[in-house]
């Protein structure tokens, strides 16, 4: 199913449901996850913002988004995962239990950090959170950005500390250069994708994304999501969101959507495959959706995301920016939220598939009436601010 700006790829595999797969994800995981998170400094929830007038002119009964532009002071979810799994790793080094890992805990004894250094590749907001973690914990930072990324970015890392370069190279070769310069300098790799012999610590990057959950369930005691669109970049966040919510057994599961870049579109294309194997994208990954600018899925990811996700939709950059516009110049009565290219194309995509006619395919296969309760993350807030401007502005 196609539009100029929208393909759809629904999930031929789903419900060869598999309980391994979902083991590191339950409501005591979470529990201790959202305890660890709580425990750092200026720690509170996002807000889970609820656009009524926006729902009415879309024609169904909820819309809700997670905005994670207010996360700590660095304007994304993504502080969530990496802050989790350092504090795992460092723990572990000090022999604490999973009740007993807490910020005051590990700082207690940040001095035996000070010669652990941690590297990473990142597409910007993933290796800021590395680097303002490491520094809060006493560690050092190294972290590596693919070509074409922006300097907002790079000098957005550098404050916190950390050793930050842009090299000549796409996301998924900075990747393996993250991980050849760790093994030669015997730094500690904390990167949110996996990869067969490398799961541990992106499991742990994946249950630290667990507290979005956590706290929208508190925020919202009353209603769940019938629909939830996720974007995706290598999976870990749509597919440990996927996860979580799927450990509610009591509760009906919502239909979930991956979205992508039609520039990236690393899990759509496997998905079409059926064959269970990761694609890689090749080469330069063409779009402004850089924190989606990813060319191979985490092999977790996509795993999880193959056993239960309902529809991969890749989308045009058009999408994006139409979600940039709508939702910081709401209709009346709705709050405004500043989003960025990556945070911002789920709500795009829903406005483009739930107003225009063309895409009335697409809304009957995954199920979208005047009932649906749609729930969104809006992944991070306005990270480069002159691309945000120039987009919004023109």
């Amino acid at each position: 199913m196609k539009g100029r700006n929208i393909s759809c790829q629904l999930n031929d595999t789903q419900h060869k449901y598999d309980p391994s797969l979902f083991n590191f994800a339950n409501d005591k995981i979470a529990m201790r996850v959202v305890n660890f998170h709580k425990s750092l400094p200026n720690y509170k929830p996002t807000p889970l913002i609820r656009l009524s007038s926006l729902a009415d002119k879309l024609g169904i009964d909820r819309l809700f988004v997670k905005d994670e532009s207010h996360r700590f002071d660095l304007n994304a979810f993504k502080v969530l995962g990496a802050s989790y799994a350092i504090a795992k790793v460092l723990g572990n080094k000090l022999n604490l239990s999973d009740d007993e890992l807490t910020f005051e805990r590990i700082v207690s004894e940040k001095f035996k950090f000070q010669k652990i250094t941690f590297a990473t590749a990142t597409d910007g907001n993933h290796g800021r959170a590395v680097a303002w973690t490491a520094e809060k914990f006493g560690c050092k930072a190294v972290v590596y950005l693919p070509e074409g990324s922006s300097l907002a970015r790079l000098n957005a890392i550098k404050q916190f500390g950390a050793e930050a370069s842009i090299i000549n190279q796409n996301y998924d070769d900075t990747v393996l250069y993250a991980e050849k310069m760790a093994k030669d300098n015997g730094w500690i790799l904390l990167q949110d994708t996996s990869w067969a012999g490398y799961e541990k610590v992106p499991t742990y990057i994946m249950q630290g994304y667990f507290t979005l959950i956590t706290e929208c369930l508190y925020q919202e005691q009353e209603i769940w999501p019938t629909h939830v669109f996720l974007q995706a970049g290598v999976g870990s966040l749509a597919a440990a969101i996927l996860a979580c919510l799927c450990s509610f057994t009591d509760k009906t599961t919502p239909v979930f959507v991956v979205v992508e870049p039609q520039g990236a579109p690393c899990l759509y294309k496997s998905i079409k495959l059926c064959d269970g194997k990761p694609f890689k994208v090749k080469g330069d990954l063409p779009t402004i959706m850089a924190g989606l600018a990813c060319g191979e899925p985490s092999h977790i990811g996509l795993r999880i995301l193959n056993a239960e996700a309902g529809a991969f939709i890749k989308c045009s950059d058009d999408v994006a920016r139409r979600g940039m516009r709508v939702l910081g110049n709401p209709l009346a009565g709705d709050q405004a939220i500043i989003s960025g290219e990556s945070g911002a194309v789920t709500l795009g995509l829903v406005y483009e598939l739930l107003s225009k006619k063309q895409y009335g395919s697409i809304k009957d296969d995954l199920r979208i009436t005047s009932d649906s309760k749609i729930l969104l993350f809006s992944t991070e807030g306005d990270t480069d601010p002159e691309a945000y401007r120039e987009i919004v502005w023109y």
